[in-house]
């Protein structure tokens, strides 16, 4: 009998080595490749294969000018209010993508994020690497920012996803696609979030308006002062070079 069993473990494991193998164990960082000159960033092919096989993007139609913001909030630093005033001033949208955390410490704000016509995302409970869990903790990461969102707001529309940490692999894609989500990964970002080396809004600014470009999902974090500072004159001017801020809504209903 223990022969028996040992035997089936062996063969489940064995099983469950195979589909993992076949869903690509490899894990991937995110990346992008700026261009020169505002042109459209652009990543590796094998990314962009992997998006197009599991319905995730990272940039828009890079023959438009339009720009797509997002924001990471892992946790509130007192920022997040001051850019929802200049949005909602400039009426101009963003997706916010939450953890645990936040959802926990700034409910009031996720409500606000709501209530003023913006997305917000799933960004996981603890900030996970998700191909590095397994597919039941990865349900729990996820299942527990949309319940919790749900209590918040009363709404059922969670279904953007921005992998924490930028990680992913074919595995991770294609078992939160089976969850329902949309895996949003950006074509622009600088070093911003470091809280102890903000260096002031117009080194934010000039590092925005550096690269953005034509179909920009553009990756900021809200716990940087710089960016809450630079953010009225970042629209402002993209706007006055013929840029136009769209939602996340209005690219994933132009994707095929």
């Amino acid at each position: 009998m223990k022969y028996i069993i040992v035997t089936f473990l062996f063969l489940f494991l064995s099983l469950s080595s195979s589909i993992d193998t076949a869903l690509g164990e490899e894990i991937y960082r995110w990346n992008f490749k700026p261009a020169k000159n505002n042109e459209p960033s652009d990543t590796e092919e094998m990314y962009k294969d992997l998006l197009d096989k599991y319905g995730g993007f990272f940039i828009g139609d890079p023959n438009h000018k339009t720009l797509y913001l997002t924001f990471d909030n892992g946790y509130e630093n007192g920022y997040t209010a001051d850019i929802l005033d200049v949005l909602k001033e400039k009426d101009v949208p963003a997706a916010f993508f939450v953890t645990g955390h936040y959802l926990k410490s700034a409910p009031d704000l996720v409500k606000r994020m709501k209530e003023e016509g913006h997305i917000v995302g799933n960004h996981s409970w603890h900030h996970p690497s998700l191909p590095e869990i397994s597919e039941k903790r990865m349900k729990k990461e996820l299942s527990k920012v949309k319940e919790e969102y749900e209590q918040i707001t009363g709404e059922k529309d969670m279904i953007y996803l921005r992998p924490p940490q930028g990680t992913f692999n074919e595995r991770s894609l294609a078992q939160t696609q089976k969850m329902g989500y949309i895996n949003v990964f950006w074509s622009f970002a600088y070093v911003d979030w470091e809280t102890n080396g903000q260096k002031g809004p117009d080194h934010a600014y000039k590092s925005i308006m550096r690269r953005v470009h034509p179909g920009a999902v553009m990756l900021l974090h809200s716990v940087s002062e710089d960016n809450a500072e630079a953010l009225e004159k970042v629209i402002d001017e993209c706007e006055k070079q013929g840029y136009t801020f769209k939602s996340l809504d209005d690219l994933l209903f132009k994707t095929p």
